[in-house]
């Protein structure tokens, strides 16, 4: 399967660069040079990952990157691309709901290395088992839908493995290399950090249902999922 990437960068130049590069690595390629014209891009054509500038006139990327999640649409890959090299920024990019980032100057291959990690994590969205349930959660795998107290919740696929790991392993501990290990897999890059921002973003959705103290931090260890005493 070919899949379909959207630059979308203000500057022709690493448009040109890029989409040289993901051409021969075998990608379809489209591009855009602002937000709208990505947005256009988006509802008439299959679009499997964005590389999207942070810094960009009218719509930044970071602000179109929130209104693709706040939308809804969780299936598409967000990488960052930015010239910023703080970690309150790379927090934020994926607080809005960026997979990952990528710093200029780049090389193509990391950035192709980047671009097959989260396209790796997308097309393994399914996870083993079909349906779970503990307190008010029910994941259904197969359809790939949480409900919360019988109404369906929108995770991101990142998320969505991250709770079913968590809840189908009960008042177990994991130090957050272990949660890289088995949610992102041992083999790709992912900072620590990546973790307790993904950790924040459950409990943020999970919090008007009443179910974010499901996830409980274990200070100096980690994180376990634990339903509260009655």
């Amino acid at each position: 399967m070919t899949h379909h990437i959207l630059i979308v960068d203000d500057e022709a130049a690493i448009r040109d660069m890029v989409r040289m590069a993901l051409e021969i690595d075998g990608f379809t390629v489209s591009d855009a040079s602002n937000a709208h014209q990505a947005a256009k891009l988006l509802e008439e054509e299959e679009i499997d990952l964005l590389l999207l500038d942070w810094m960009m006139p009218g719509i930044s990327g970071i602000d179109f990157a929130g209104r693709i999640r706040r939308e809804g649409n969780h299936q598409v890959g967000i990488i960052m691309l930015t010239a910023k090299d703080d970690e309150a920024d790379m927090v934020r990019g994926l607080d809005v709901g960026a997979d990952d980032y990528v710093k200029k100057p780049f090389s193509t291959k990391e950035l192709l290395s980047r671009i097959n990690a989260v396209l790796r994590r997308l097309s393994s969205g399914h996870v083993s088992g079909d349906v779970v349930s503990a307190g008010k959660i029910t994941i259904d795998s197969e359809q790939h839908r949480v409900l919360i107290d019988g109404n369906n919740v929108d995770f991101s696929p990142t998320e969505f493995r991250l709770l079913h790991f968590l809840l189908t392993h009960p008042d177990r501990v994991f130090a957050r290399d272990q949660l890289l290990d088995n949610v992102w897999g041992n083999q790709v890059y992912v900072e620590d950090r990546t973790v307790d921002v993904h950790i924040r973003r459950l409990r943020k959705v999970l919090e008007p249902c009443g179910c974010d103290d499901y996830i409980n931090t274990v200070r100096g260890v980690g994180y376990r999922f634990s339903l509260p005493a009655l």
